[in-house]
């Protein structure tokens, strides 16, 4: 039996840090304030490029078609951030579902 189980269905999204991103945390980590959400990005979303100072990202695709350097992703593509590193900007082709785990507190810079 798993430690901790959550339901997406039984979490509501909320807003996320730019316009056109929805969160819905499954999990906070109350120690490290490391987090695995489900991020959902509106079709058309830009998201600027940015940092996460404190936490590393990983990003992985559910659905849709997500625009990074010109070059269209879409679902089984697994992206990495490493704390401190610049990336983006973003673009949501369609509306974008992915499964992201940070490993610390979720800030932007």
């Amino acid at each position: 039996m798993f430690q901790y189980l959550a339901r997406a269905d039984d979490k509501p999204w909320q807003s996320g840090p730019y316009a056109g991103v929805e969160l819905k945390i499954l999990h906070k980590n109350a120690a490290t304030g490391g987090l695995v959400v489900l991020r959902k990005f509106a079709a058309g979303t830009h998201v600027p490029a940015h940092t996460h100072p404190v936490a590393n990202e990983w990003a992985y695709i559910l659905s849709g078609e997500w625009v990074e350097s010109e070059v269209t992703y879409g679902p089984g593509t697994l992206f990495h951030a490493p704390k401190g590193e610049r990336h983006g900007p973003h673009f949501a082709q369609t509306e974008v579902i992915s499964l992201t785990v940070f490993d610390g507190p979720l800030m932007v810079a």
